[in-house]
């Protein structure tokens, strides 16, 4: 069965990110007391981030009765004013390398492309209006719009429904954490693959059982134009995009 949807995460697969939400999440989290460590925060940022939020609260709040879900809610409006803020103005922002171009060479080979996000919508929408990606993709659903986040299915599920892709065979989806292996993972997705653009290393990686881990974007069509064939990158985008597939 043919690859039909591929769904790539944003800050760290398709986004450069310097650690900007590490930091925004960093400093939300000081600003209500609690100094979280970088490291900490890093593994945990493809998780929707009040879930994120309450992870990082349990680990550092030693009386419990105090996490509630009104401070979630308000570490959360500080962090989303922050990333807002930070990618309404930054000059900064830009794709990673080879990601436009392997949005180009999966629609002319006619495979729908998808976003899916642990941001909520509003910062998700800030960041395809300031990069002009809303011709470029096919849908986006971020986290405050199911009723599950990663690692659970129900963004990529919420996808293939509206896309009309009855069967997870037919979709692979590509991200940067553990969160998003697992996410791929419990959709049912054909491929799932890791990339090391982002939070986790290939070692960091391994652990999770993904199909796949690259090292650029552009890797992923070798995977899902040819058949889960993992060889090196210089194909499609080295040859002008036009790569020679099979997709039978």
């Amino acid at each position: 069965m043919s690859i039909k949807l591929v769904v790539f995460d944003m800050a760290g697969t398709t986004v450069k990110d310097r650690n900007y939400v590490g930091i925004a999440f960093h400093e939300a989290m000081k600003s209500y007391g609690y100094e979280v460590a970088i490291g900490e925060i890093n593994p945990i940022m493809g998780y929707e981030k009040p879930l994120a939020i309450r992870m990082m609260l349990k680990a550092h709040e030693v009386d419990k009765d105090k996490i509630t879900d009104g401070l979630v809610h308000d570490i959360h409006t500080e962090f989303v004013t922050r990333m807002m803020a930070f990618y309404q103005t930054t000059t900064e922002i830009e794709p990673l390398p080879h990601v436009e171009e392997t949005f180009a060479v999966l629609r002319e080979n006619g495979i729908q492309i998808a976003l899916n996000t642990g941001f909520s919508r509003n910062i998700a929408d800030v960041i395809i209006d300031r990069l002009k990606w809303s011709n470029k993709i096919d849908y986006l659903v971020a986290s405050d719009e199911v009723a599950q986040g990663r690692p659970h299915p129900d963004m990529i599920l919420k996808m293939m429904k509206k896309l009309n892709i009855e069967s997870p065979e037919s979709v692979a989806k590509v991200g940067d954490t553990e969160v998003d292996i697992n996410e791929g993972i419990n959709a049912g997705c054909r491929y799932v693959i890791g990339i090391t653009t982002g939070a986790f290393t290939r070692e960091e990686l391994l652990p999770y059982a993904p199909t796949h881990v690259v090292d650029d974007i552009a890797e992923v069509l070798n995977i899902v134009l040819n058949d889960g064939a993992h060889t090196s990158h210089k194909t499609a985008i080295d040859n002008n995009l036009n790569p020679v597939t099979d997709n039978e």
